[in-house]
């Protein structure tokens, strides 16, 4: 049986179902809800292992259509959310109908959108295959598409209806892939739980390898700290919510400049919170000891921390002023005081963050 937690929303609670080979029950687990039409979006590649027998075990007396869409960062575009709002049209989608989002991050944002959107909203279900979207993405209600130059831009708060996450969608993900998602592992016992950053620690061998008897309590707790964060500020109207950010400005800065796709989004993280760590002990916030044990497990985990080359630097640090977090003008950096804890920290001297960049593999001209 999987495990179950749930994520406190008051009447738009909804469970987060936990597993190794659990995605032959999503009929069963998802039997709460009435799902008369569903519309299964996912992943070109996913579709292609997963897809079929995901609409088979939903079919029952429900009937399921299958729509998916290219692999890749360049989906989450207003071109692709397009296409598939018009196929909903042509499917006879109603506000009745049940969208399954099943892929990484980039189909959960995309589908999740969609279903924001469509008949001004329907129910959305997701079925995160990757790592990352299993510890991040796909729970808390954020849904996005991005603009040239600016990611996540334009997107909506829409809450799932449940989440199942089955860990042996991990066999088949590429390395490149599954070590990406490891770094928003990371980023949680950084802003929240300096005991399970150092749990990560004394299993970074086990985690790297894949073990399920590793990867289902650290999925497990990466969404109950998720949960507890997004049930604290869903709308990210306190700036609780903005913590879950540490290391994006930067990553998101990285990605845009150097063309969405180029860096996988858990790469530019790991360079984001290699630089925010950085940052936080040139204003001093942190010792050396925090830098060397975050720099050490990034290392253990196999992540990179620095670009894999060189970007502009201006055009870089521009970047950055186009991020979501920036209010009234100025940029709220998310920076560690001790591991564990996360602030947002505002006027921070440019010539610092030059620094920082300038570290990462950024060019001056």
């Amino acid at each position: 049986m999987p495990e179950r937690l749930d994520v406190e929303l008051g009447e738009r609670s909804y469970p987060i179902w936990i597993g190794d080979d659990v995605l032959a029950q999503a009929d069963r687990l998802f039997a709460s809800l009435t799902l008369h039409h569903g519309i299964v979006i996912a992943d070109a590649q996913v579709a292609a292992i997963y897809g079929e027998p995901l609409v088979e075990t939903l079919r029952g007396d429900a009937r399921i259509d299958l729509l998916q869409v290219p692999s890749g960062e360049a989906s989450k575009s207003v071109e692709q959310a397009d296409r598939l709002w018009r196929a909903l049209r042509a499917l006879g989608a109603d506000r009745k109908s049940t969208i399954v989002a099943l892929g990484g991050g980039v189909v959960g944002d995309l589908a999740g959108f969609v279903a924001a959107t469509y008949a001004r909203g329907i129910e959305l279900v997701q079925i995160p295959t990757t790592l990352l979207a299993q510890v991040d993405s796909s729970v808390g209600g954020k849904t996005a598409i991005n603009l040239p130059n600016a990611k996540n831009m334009v997107g909506a708060f829409w809450q799932p209806s449940a989440v199942l996450i089955d860990v042996t969608t991990l066999r088949t993900l590429p390395d490149r892939e599954y070590r990406s998602g490891l770094a928003e592992v990371v980023k949680y016992g950084v802003i929240l739980d300096a005991d399970f950053f150092a749990y990560l620690e004394s299993h970074a061998q086990a985690l790297a390898a894949r073990d399920p008897s590793v990867l289902i309590p650290v999925i497990r707790r990466c969404c109950e700290l998720k949960a507890s964060v997004v049930s604290a500020d869903e709308r990210e109207t306190t700036g609780l919510r903005a913590i879950l950010n540490y290391g994006h400005t930067f990553a998101h800065a990285f990605e845009a400049v150097a063309g969405y796709g180029e860096l996988l989004h858990g790469e530019a993280v790991s360079i984001g919170m290699t630089c925010a760590a950085r940052l936080a002990f040139r204003l001093g916030r942190v010792d050396e000891e925090f830098v060397r044990r975050q720099d050490r497990l990034v290392e253990q985990l196999v992540l990179p921390s620095a670009l894999p080359r060189p970007l502009p630097l201006e055009e870089t640090i521009g970047a950055t002023l186009r991020d979501k977090k920036v209010e009234a003008g100025k940029l709220r950096w998310i920076l560690p005081s001790e591991l564990g804890k996360v602030e947002r920290v505002a006027d921070v001297p440019e010539d610092l963050v030059k620094e920082v960049f300038l570290e990462a593999g950024c060019q001056k001209p």
